[in-house]
């Protein structure tokens, strides 16, 4: 075998079955050509949720504080942007975001196979800059599918009350039961893009050729049915919630076991919780991780050495059981994630 050729098959081994500390901009050039089966991440939605969430530089001492009523509250904990912005500037923040995903996406797509898969989480006032840039990297937007949550963190403070804070009584009279803010955000969207297969094949041939493009129905049904884009997946009983914007694991699982076969490798260039690894750890695949942030980083190095110690038992999933058969389930070998 040509050195140069073998040289790029071990590029990656150094980043297999771990989460590696830095930058995933700096670290996915080293990553072997056309070798990632599967790109699955719960990317930063550009929406000001925390400090890593802000990817525009439109800021100032507001944004992120807290008022007196957010103090010792589990959701809305800090103060974002109203959607009116609160200037001129802020109606360049979109494609600020649009600009930073386009900046990370066009260096992933060198690295996945000819018509693999990639699923990215987004949120729904933003997914459309995510589409833009990665439609502008060159990968095909295949579906959008929905997350629908078990329950959703909501508040839309009646008009009313600010009327009558304001001396308004008639006016508050006259909008009595009307409210500001959204609808309850029960669910959100994951985008599903391919990376383009060679013009004039199949993707039959390319399923043939790179094992990838293709839907593993057959053991994905949900209560004996085959599954829609709408999918419905609440956390476990004891699971462990060490990020704000954690998903399920049964989600990730899902999506892995649904477009990936065995010891095949999934990305997440954005590890966050570390979901993405324990996922690819129980579904028996290798998975390649990034992280920049040091706390996330290091409690997702804990919750994987958690999981791997954990029996086959004990990681079967509480909600949507139906969907993997107990008999057929293999443990989670120790040396991964390490």
């Amino acid at each position: 075998m040509d050195f140069l050729v073998w040289d790029e098959i071990k590029m990656n081994e150094k980043y297999l079955n771990r989460i590696t500390f830095g930058d995933c901009i700096d670290n996915i050039p080293h990553l072997t050509d056309d070798s990632i089966d599967l790109f699955l991440s719960d990317i930063p939605y550009g929406i000001n949720l925390d400090d890593w969430d802000v990817l525009h530089n439109n800021t100032n001492s507001a944004l992120l504080g807290k008022s007196p009523a957010q103090e010792g509250k589990t959701g809305f904990k800090r103060r974002g942007k109203p959607i009116n912005g609160w200037s001129q500037a802020d109606r360049n923040i979109g494609m600020e975001y649009q600009e930073w995903c386009n900046n990370w996406a066009s260096k992933v797509y060198q690295k996945m196979k000819k018509g693999s898969f990639l699923f990215v989480f987004g949120a729904r006032r933003t997914i459309h800059r995510v589409i833009n840039a990665f439609e502008d990297s060159g990968f095909l937007l295949k579906d959008t599918m929905a997350w629908k949550k078990p329950s959703a963190h909501h508040r839309a403070q009646r008009v009313s009350i600010v009327l009558e804070r304001r001396g308004l009584t008639e006016e508050a009279k006259k909008w009595d039961g009307w409210r500001l803010g959204n609808l309850a955000p029960i669910w959100e969207p994951i985008a599903w893009f391919m990376k383009p297969y060679k013009i004039g094949g199949t993707i039959t041939d390319n399923i043939l050729e790179n094992e990838v493009g293709a839907m593993n129905i057959g053991e994905c049904k949900l209560n004996g049915s085959c599954p829609t884009n709408l999918l419905q997946f609440g956390f476990r009983r004891n699971e462990k919630r060490t990020h704000e914007a954690q998903k399920p694991l049964d989600l990730i699982e899902y999506l892995i076991k649904l477009t990936t076969r065995e010891e095949q490798i999934v990305l997440d260039p954005f590890m966050g919780s570390g979901t993405t690894a324990i996922a690819a750890i129980n579904m028996n695949r290798k998975f390649i991780g990034f992280e920049i942030n040091q706390d996330f980083y290091e409690k997702s190095l804990l919750r994987i050495e958690e999981a791997e110690s954990k029996s086959g038992l004990e990681c079967l999933p509480v909600f949507q059981q139906t969907l993997f058969n107990a008999n057929d389930y293999n443990p989670p070998a120790k040396e991964r994630g390490k």
